[in-house]
């Protein structure tokens, strides 16, 4: 059921691949929610995934190339969404994370330095680089909200995360810093959303993901949350309904990050 929280509302969309990522499923509740926006993926992301597909079922939206670590290429995309769309933006999502460490199977503690720097620059800074070029450009509305996709590896170890766990609290505290300065400034919302592991095509590559994935479902009190489930969260973000929701990293996880243990878990090694 739609309720037209957006509606009248501009955003931009940062990371849709294919239908299992969260940026497609959020995009898709953005346009039955009454949104219009454009959808940003990097040039190569673009001929790889399916997102003209996307583009096609949320009314024609416009697709813009464009490497999220290149301040030129996100300048682009925010005059080129500002003249699409007719106006300012109302908010932002960042689905944006890759490691070549994680990708290449190399040890955390044997990392890669220059793989290490791609990784943060890919998942983290170009979330300050968004915010930065948005300020720069004056491209975003009074209330605007901006919202970047976390996991929980940020503040505990998990591994097989890797390098991604340093990049995710590096994201964070960028959502406190920025959001912080953004707020004074421009009245825009700046928050982090802390997802469950999600069977998404990028998830899917993390060393023990599927191991993740069944621990976390048996420890969630109310199981893990799905892509699906992730975008109807972001669309509260969104909506002028959170207007004094800022610098907040918030768990959308059903629980896990709050409980010690579960009673299945416990039963699972529970040696008499």
């Amino acid at each position: 059921m739609a309720y037209n929280l957006l509606k009248g509302k501009r955003g931009i969309i940062f990371g849709a691949l294919d239908e299992k990522s969260m940026a497609w499923q959020i995009a898709l509740k953005c346009h039955e929610e009454g949104a219009t926006f454009t959808l940003s993926n990097a040039p190569i992301a673009l001929r790889m995934g399916k997102i003209n597909e996307l583009a096609s079922a949320c009314g024609n939206a416009t697709v813009i190339g464009a490497d999220a670590t290149s301040l030129t290429d996100l300048e682009n995309v925010f005059s080129q969404s500002m003249e699409v769309l007719g106006g300012k933006i109302d908010f932002v999502l960042h689905s944006i994370g890759m490691s070549p460490n994680v990708r290449k199977k190399v040890p955390y503690d044997e990392t890669n330095y220059d793989n290490f720097l791609k990784t943060i620059d890919i998942s983290a800074l170009s979330f300050h680089k968004v915010m930065q070029t948005a300020m720069k450009l004056d491209a975003l509305n009074e209330w605007a909200s901006v919202v970047g996709l976390s996991y929980i590896a940020a503040q505990r170890a998990f591994p097989g995360y890797n390098d991604m766990s340093d990049a995710k609290a590096l994201l964070e505290s960028i959502a406190r810093t920025f959001g912080y300065q953004y707020g004074f400034k421009k009245k825009v919302r700046v928050n982090t959303i802390s997802q469950s592991p999600t069977l998404t095509t990028a998830g899917s590559g993390v060393e023990g993901f599927n191991a993740f994935f069944h621990y976390a479902e048996k420890m969630s009190p109310l199981g893990n949350a799905n892509a699906e489930e992730c975008a109807n969260y972001c669309l509260s973000l969104f909506s002028d309904l959170t207007r004094k929701v800022t610098m907040q990293n918030l768990f959308h996880d059903g629980g896990f990050s709050f409980t010690g243990v579960s009673e299945s878990v416990i039963r699972d090694f529970d040696v008499q």
